[in-house]
């Protein structure tokens, strides 16, 4: 019989204490107890190559990325201004619009002015709050984690790809599992026209089957760009952060760990029953026999408890192993924060009001509307409930 392994314990420390980004947003200013080094790789959906000759009317040849990439995107921009010129009016210039370099007007063929109307001014000062909050964090010293102080040249590409794309209307969104991510993504995919439905772009999110939301190779991520560009995608990467409006949604940390553990163990799910729970079962449970398929298990009473899920999290062999999913992976890692600066920072909790503002302010609040949200999210008044049983000197010893 195997001896289920024994929980780190460290006194006074609270269970589920992960991820700082969480904490800071939620305006929680004392630092997280633990942290996690690893990530998860994501293989890129391959693309067009890049182009090397014939674009335009000119011949590329220059070692300077600046000027290739002017090149490059001037051209597809002559191409698409050719294409609308006869429809469209020529926009009017906003008096707030900034001074751009002639290759960042050409990232993308779209108003860059200020979309201020209907904005609600204590909204705003919120989001100036959270954004204050976050830039205060990052850059107090005294808050340490791992990867906080690395650049954005540091962060491996596969590492960037939670960052969705969408050139259309310059917009990156970085994605957080169980974070309403499936209708970010739907909304995503309506803006950006990168998904058909005979033959014609999606117009409504929720016609968007769910098996297409989370198909990678619907959207374009940062990960990607370098099979596209090559050693150029670093610096296209820069200038679309510099000029796009980036946007990401969090919510309680703990609240989430709850959610991923009642949507990926209390139903049964074979792929996170082989992969995750069998494994808990037989270090944390003491179980060492164990059916082959997740509805023997659930017939058999055999499910992880919320405290083995807790145990895993915290047992500092578990990234030695593989490094954690995506669904209680920690926001910092996700979508690094510290290295790239979010215009808007949505929570959960406030969903509705936050995804009205959001789509205001990207101009497309007239295009579409946020999916309705359902009110069976996990509530925040559980989180006592959940962690009752969990020991309060938990805490992980860190890698």
């Amino acid at each position: 019989m195997t001896k289920p392994r024994p929980l780190p314990a460290v006194a006074g420390t609270r269970v589920g204490s992960h991820d700082p980004f969480d904490h800071c947003i939620l305006g929680q200013r004392g630092p997280p107890p633990h942290f996690y080094l690893h990530t998860s790789l994501s293989r890129p959906h391959i693309l067009q190559p890049l182009p090397t000759q014939g674009l335009g009317e000119e011949n590329v040849s220059t070692s300077d990325v600046d000027e290739f990439l002017d090149t490059l995107l001037s051209s597809d921009a002559k191409h698409n201004d050719l294409s609308r010129r006869k429809t469209e009016q020529p926009p009017v210039p906003a008096p707030s619009k900034p001074v751009l370099s002639h290759m960042e007007e050409n990232v993308r063929g779209y108003d860059w002015s200020t979309h201020d109307a209907h904005q609600n001014p204590d909204r705003d000062r919120q989001q100036a709050e959270r954004r204050s909050l976050l830039r205060d964090f990052c850059a107090n010293a005294s808050l340490a984690f791992p990867t906080k102080d690395r650049s954005f040249d540091d962060i491996p590409n596969y590492e960037l790809n939670h960052l969705i794309v969408d050139d259309r209307h310059g917009v990156i969104y970085c994605y957080v599992p169980k974070v309403a991510c499936t209708n970010w993504k739907r909304v995503m995919i309506v803006l950006s026209e990168s998904l058909l439905d005979r033959g014609s772009p999606y117009r409504d999110p929720l016609d968007i089957p769910r098996e297409h939301v989370h198909n990678t190779s619907t959207h374009l991520t940062f990960n990607k760009f370098w099979r596209r560009y090559g050693k150029f995608s670093r610096h296209l990467m820069k200038v679309k952060l510099k000029k796009y409006t980036k946007f990401l949604f969090v919510r309680d940390p703990f609240v989430r760990l709850i959610s991923a553990f009642r949507s990926k163990f209390e139903l049964e799910n074979e792929e996170f029953y082989r992969k995750f729970a069998v494994p808990m079962l037989r270090l944390y449970a003491n179980h060492t026999s164990l059916p082959a398929s997740v509805s023997e298990a659930f017939s058999a009473g055999l499910k992880v408890s919320f405290a083995n899920f807790i145990q895993y999290l915290l047992d500092p062999h578990t990234e030695k192993l593989a490094p954690f999913n995506e669904h209680w992976r920690q926001v910092y890692r996700l979508c690094h924060p510290c290295q790239i600066d979010y215009d808007f920072v949505g929570k959960l909790e406030t969903l509705d009001e936050d995804a009205a503002q959001l789509l205001r302010f990207l101009k497309v609040d007239s295009q579409l509307h946020f999916p309705p949200s359902y009110r069976n999210r996990t509530a925040s008044s559980w989180e006592e409930d959940w962690f009752a049983n969990i020991p309060l000197g938990m805490e992980a010893t860190a890698l």
